[in-house]
């Protein structure tokens, strides 16, 4: 299997990042004309929830920098060690996989319990793709 592949749901997950960031951009910017808020008065983010209604996708965006940066973290770790393997990639597509569908439903429905559950899932994928690699590293593989 080429190691390689593993740079692919990197790929993805920075590409839902690039999807958020423009989503986040064109609500905020439609909601500001349409409400008539200035942009200093979003200077902070409490400014930001006082003067617009919608932060949804803004907030998802901020999500997208916390576990997320594990996931970035370890598919290097993967690719540099030569520890690449079809649970790896199966892991990692899942990974991002439940990252898409934690994204729509944060910035459609935004039910907490149904975003928790992708969460919860999505976070136990990344942190199953650590276990494995430290195993396998105590292992000397």
């Amino acid at each position: 299997m080429n190691p390689s592949f593993i740079f692919w749901p990197a790929i993805a997950q920075a590409a839902l990042t690039f999807a958020v960031a423009a989503r986040m951009y064109f609500v905020r910017v439609a909601e500001m004309r349409a409400r008539r808020v200035h942009p200093q008065s979003l200077a902070t983010t409490r400014g930001a929830a006082m003067h617009l209604e919608n932060v949804a996708a803004a907030d998802n965006f901020r999500n997208l920098f916390e576990v997320p940066v594990l996931f970035f973290a370890i598919c290097p770790a993967l690719y540099v060690t030569r520890s690449v393997t079809p649970l790896q990639l199966v892991l990692a597509w899942t990974f991002v996989a439940l990252r898409l569908a934690h994204s729509f439903i944060h910035v459609t429905y935004n039910r907490v319990m149904h975003r928790f559950a992708v969460f919860v899932l999505a976070t136990t994928c990344v942190f199953a793709m650590w276990a494995i690699f430290a195993v396998e590293l105590l292992r000397g593989k």
